[in-house]
């Protein structure tokens, strides 16, 4: 596969405090790789000594076969990053910081689309110093899209946005993606991380400890039915007397332990004259499958 960006045995240290061990991960051209773990883990120092922005103690980071450190940045020509909180001069428009940042090549028109794919046409030529901190979070976003890049890396871009601002901006991902660019994105909100990273690369207290697939990772998790019952509290009741271990009080949560699993509970419901009015299949989302994975600790670890 051709990746655009390789980490390899990444360490950071802080004086004596290391904040990044052994980091080594890939991300492949055209994917959208979502970077998750909890606030402290690492995320954003990883993202900015990919920029440049920090030295590193040991280790390598090549963007398309390109060496990234402290001092050497040519490889970034091609890259769009938004990190932490955009840089927004208040005095002048948003069209102004685009203008003043756009390369050679780009248009009055591309700029024009870029602005309407994220829905900023109504205040792009107000002052930025009376943006809320959504409208902010979307001039730093075009800004990051503004020059065409091959890689983008943003870190928490839906801080500050709307349902509606969410969606475009997944939206516009999703398609910059299907035309080859490619993504890492550090999100706290794992639902609309699921929704777009392919792989993931999970971090804990500065280390990996899993690169895998989105689909991959919700499927190690555990699955259940949800049983709706003319009797909810007789038929949990009875569930229980015959050894079916249920996830929840408030819900009749039957684990999908094999085959047979949702046939035996309905026999013993039925055989009890208890009518089952619904079933659905219940699977853990993201958010679910990270905190399992993160409390297995070093079970994760690869």
């Amino acid at each position: 596969m051709n990746n655009t960006l390789e980490i390899k045995h990444l360490e950071k240290n802080f004086g004596k405090k290391k904040i990044l061990t052994d980091i080594s991960f890939t991300v492949t051209k055209g994917h959208i790789v979502g970077l998750v773990g909890a606030n402290g883990a690492g995320k954003t120092t990883i993202m900015k000594a990919i920029l440049g922005l920090v030295g590193f103690s040991n280790g390598t980071i090549t963007i398309n076969g390109e060496s990234v450190s402290l001092n050497k940045h040519q490889a970034l020509s091609k890259v769009g990053a938004l990190i932490e909180n955009p840089g927004i001069y208040p005095y002048l428009t948003g069209w102004d910081h685009l203008r003043l940042f756009a390369e050679k090549n780009i248009t009055k028109s591309m700029m024009t689309e870029l602005v309407s794919a994220l829905k900023m046409d109504k205040y792009i030529h107000q002052k930025a110093k009376g943006y809320s901190l959504g409208m902010k979070q979307k001039l730093g976003i075009a800004l990051a899209f503004l020059n065409n890049p091959d890689f983008v890396i943003l870190d928490e871009p839906m801080n500050g946005l709307d349902p509606q601002a969410t969606f475009d901006l997944r939206q516009l991902i999703t398609t910059k993606a299907n035309e080859g660019t490619t993504f890492l994105i550090s999100s706290h909100i794992l639902g609309e991380l699921e929704k777009l990273a392919k792989d993931l690369v999970i971090i804990d207290r500065g280390q990996i400890i899993k690169q895998t697939t989105t689909y991959e990772l919700l499927s190690t998790g555990e699955k259940y039915f949800v049983l709706q019952t003319s009797d909810d509290d007789r038929a949990q009741q009875l569930l229980l007397d015959h050894n079916f271990n249920l996830k929840e009080d408030i819900s009749i949560l039957v684990p999908n332990i094999d085959n047979n699993s949702l046939a035996n509970a309905l026999k013993v419901l039925i055989n009890n004259n208890i009518d089952v009015l619904d079933v659905q299949h219940k699977d853990n989302d993201l958010e679910v499958s990270l905190l399992e994975l993160l409390q297995h600790g070093e079970e994760g670890v690869k």
